[in-house]
């Protein structure tokens, strides 16, 4: 999440753009990009005005399902520019851990890339709890690089 507001409660737009712009070269240059994205937490906050974070789970996923929207949002409005559509795909660890689950998200993944779309991931912080959370977005990261047999992740 700081990656996405520089540290502040806020979303910080002005980086998300550059990130964006930097995807949508690769992505011109036939490379299959996936993001794995953080901050819907802080899209909540920012957008019911929350000053500081509540320390309950069900706070925090009330604003994981307010904010998840706002975040698909800004980064579908950022690859449009481009011309590229992007997915949402939401994820627990249960996904991971099932395998009939963990086949299904991997053949979405896949069929979105193979049709030049760019998968926007994220945990699925509405109904994740602490037992069930897969973590950081680095081991989310890692999990989907798995799934979309990729042969590079950056961080």
């Amino acid at each position: 999440t700081s990656v996405l507001t520089g540290g502040s409660r806020r979303l910080n737009r002005a980086h998300i753009v550059e990130l964006v712009r930097q995807c949508a070269q690769l992505h011109a240059a036939g490379h299959r990009i996936v993001i794995v994205t953080s901050g819907a937490i802080a899209a909540g906050r920012e957008h019911l005005g929350y000053p500081e974070l509540p320390a309950t789970i069900a706070s925090k996923q009330l604003l994981a399902a307010v904010g998840q929207s706002r975040l698909i949002q800004l980064w579908e409005q950022l690859f449009s520019i481009y011309g590229i559509h992007v997915g949402q795909m939401l994820l627990t660890r249960a996904d991971m851990e099932d395998r009939e689950r963990f086949l299904n998200a991997r053949d979405t993944l896949r069929a979105l890339l193979d049709n030049n779309i760019v998968p926007v991931i994220n945990e699925n912080d509405a109904v994740a709890t602490a037992e069930i959370k897969v973590g950081d977005n680095d081991n989310l990261s890692a999990l989907a690089a798995i799934l979309a047999g990729a042969d590079k992740l950056l961080l």
